[in-house]
């Protein structure tokens, strides 16, 4: 039985719950670097107060298909997208849909954190005065909001002046979810947040991540199989452009039904 037919069986046996909304619907997805096919058939859903996470050796199109969700992809020159995603049941992708507020609605923690190299203060209150927000009362409640939800407001309280720059590698990136939150939007992805940090911060951003949880619907790529266990709802397992596998996290690592899919997660894979 190939992979597809596999997919297509995980669909019909439903691993999402009556409860379960979706947020993301990417269907048919078809993505091209130039000649060279990065994407080929994708069907993935992901949904409201979960967490997806995504996994797959390096250069199988993970970082590639989480960028599609926001446009990412836009900015690459020469690149080919076919198929459809919706937010909300709305396609994302069409001409009339502005980039710039699907990615205030979608956004993107990358893998090596990058403030602006200005104060911490400055780094939160940066894409509400780039949306136009000037009510400084209002800019200031939402910093101090969005800190407290990144898990870091404690830490930085008294210095917020300070620059950016000056905080360690897993307030950084704490920082940048922070900055994430401050504009308010309905997804985050993840892509491999915790690749450059040590051990304690790890396990910071992922107690983050199941807190953030609650509010949104959440993606993160990552190679690390324990974390993918630990912090996510649901899984997909992507090999060479393709996914093999998507079901409930439990399930892809006790039970999968690919032996492409046990070979990875085992370590034989190769």
């Amino acid at each position: 039985m190939d992979s597809k037919t596999l997919i297509m069986e995980d669909r019909q046996n439903c691993v999402c719950s009556q409860s379960d909304l979706v947020k993301i619907k990417a269907q048919d997805i078809n993505f091209f670097y130039g000649k060279q096919q990065a994407l080929k058939d994708i069907n993935l859903d992901v949904l409201s107060n979960k967490v997806t996470a995504i996994i797959g050796p390096s250069g199988c199109g993970k970082s590639t298909f989480i960028r599609l969700f926001n446009r990412m992809h836009e900015l690459v020159p020469n690149t080919t997208l076919t198929g459809r995603i919706y937010l909300d049941g709305q396609d994302i992708l069409g001409a009339c849909v502005d980039p710039a507020e699907i990615r205030r609605r979608i956004g993107m923690v990358f893998q090596k954190p990058n403030p602006f190299p200005k104060n911490i203060f400055e780094n939160i209150s940066y894409g509400l005065e780039v949306n136009g927000i000037k009510n400084k009362e209002f800019i200031e409640g939402r910093v101090i909001e969005s800190l407290k939800k990144a898990a870091l407001w404690d830490e930085v309280k008294d210095r917020l002046h300070d620059s950016a720059l000056n905080l360690s590698g897993g307030q950084q990136q704490r920082l940048c979810i922070a900055r994430c939150l401050a504009v308010k939007p309905e997804v985050l992805l993840f892509d491999e947040p915790c690749a450059s940090l040590d051990p304690i911060s790890t396990r910071k951003i992922e107690e983050l991540i199941l807190e953030l949880k609650k509010d949104y619907a959440i993606v993160i790529v990552t190679h690390n199989m324990q974390q993918a266990a630990r912090v996510s709802d649901y899984t997909g397992f992507f090999l060479l452009g393709e996914l093999i596998e998507f079901d409930k996290t439990e399930k892809i690592f006790k039970a999968p039904k690919n032996q492409k899919t046990e070979d990875y997660i085992t370590g034989r894979f190769g």
